[in-house]
């Protein structure tokens, strides 16, 4: 039985520019600038500059231990907090309404039939909702150690993502 030298890395979530389409992470900026937001659920995901995800993965490549895992956060954030974000950065109004998790589950339900019959992409799409459901708050302590992996500011990404979405007319320069 042979062992083929591996190295995985786990990305948190990236974010910034260059998304053709948009990840689920790229779509929550896209959707907030478009007026798609108007609530909010209480769950949390970790954010890191896909800038600095790539160069994790190189760091990996380079420096990393055989048989390990590493993950690829920046930092843990509150899903309110990156709406707030946003907000400071476009200034557009962040939503002030929490959604109870039962109340989007209904909504990811209904939004998803009608989808279905429309043809167009949900809005509250259920895989979503039920992720939301759990805070995806992670750690890169360990491809910090002797790694060499470090992150910037998460507000850097996002404004540098506002501005591709804006570039490719995937959301507008300001809000009418």
């Amino acid at each position: 039985q042979q062992c083929v030298p591996a190295v995985i890395v786990n990305p948190a979530a990236p974010i910034g520019p260059r998304y053709i389409e948009p990840t689920p992470t790229g779509r929550i900026v896209v959707d907030f600038i478009n007026g798609r937001m108007p609530a909010y659920v209480d769950t949390g995901l970790n954010l890191v500059h896909v800038e600095d995800c790539a160069r994790g993965h190189l760091l990996a490549f380079e420096r990393a231990e055989i048989g390990e895992r590493y993950i690829l956060g920046g930092r843990n954030m509150d899903f309110k907090e990156i709406l707030d974000a946003l907000s400071r950065i476009t200034g557009i109004p962040s939503p002030r309404l929490r959604m109870p998790y039962s109340v989007a589950w209904c909504a990811g339900v209904v939004n998803g039939l009608v989808a279905q019959i429309t043809g167009r992409r949900p809005m509250v799409p259920l895989d979503g909702v039920r992720i939301a459901r759990y805070k995806m708050d992670v750690s890169s302590e360990k491809a910090e150690r002797g790694r060499g992996y470090r992150t910037g500011p998460v507000e850097t990404a996002l404004e540098r993502a506002v501005q591709w979405f804006r570039e490719q007319r995937m959301a507008p320069s300001e809000r009418k």
